[in-house]
């Protein structure tokens, strides 16, 4: 399943010696507007909020264990990923996912920025409904190791009580 979004970033000046400017995703909306990528939503001296463009959702049937839990955390995110590019702004709009593993993963490498922002509402209803259809419980079955050919039984020293 696949859900268009747009989001929204704010850049705000920097509060450090070694930066200018910080930007952050702040939200994603409920649909695409008509709006053109980076169009300045509201700008004062220290804020300036972009529309940043369009992303899509993509839901995977595999991964519906990971949506269920992002919703009944009781306050489900998304994960929105910039990536730094030569533009005014300094970012480029790369992805949006409702996974949390995938989300995690994505802040381990690289420069990306990667940020958590609320879910919609109608979001949240699209992901139930896509979970409702496709969630297959799976039960946790813990593997037990098979001894090797090369271990030797356990020896207790004389003496001691097993």
């Amino acid at each position: 399943m696949r859900i268009p979004v747009g989001v929204i970033v704010e850049r705000h000046k920097a509060k450090s010696a070694w930066l200018d400017f910080v930007c952050r995703p702040v939200a994603v909306l409920s649909g695409v507007p008509t709006a053109a990528p980076w169009t300045v939503i509201e700008s004062s001296a220290e804020l300036t909020t972009y529309y940043a463009g369009e992303a899509v959702i993509e839901l995977h049937r595999t991964e519906t264990a990971s949506y269920q839990e992002n919703l009944s955390s009781g306050a489900p995110v998304l994960w929105v990923v910039l990536r730094p590019a030569g533009t005014e702004v300094g970012f480029e709009l790369l992805m949006v996912t409702a996974d949390p593993a995938e989300g995690e993963a994505l802040t381990g490498a690289g420069d990306d920025l990667v940020e958590a922002v609320p879910m919609p509402e109608s979001i949240q209803q699209a992901v139930a409904a896509f979970n409702a259809e496709h969630h297959v419980a799976r039960p946790f079955i813990k593997r037990k190791r098979e001894r090797s050919a090369f271990e030797a039984p356990r020896r207790s020293a004389p003496g001691s009580e097993d």
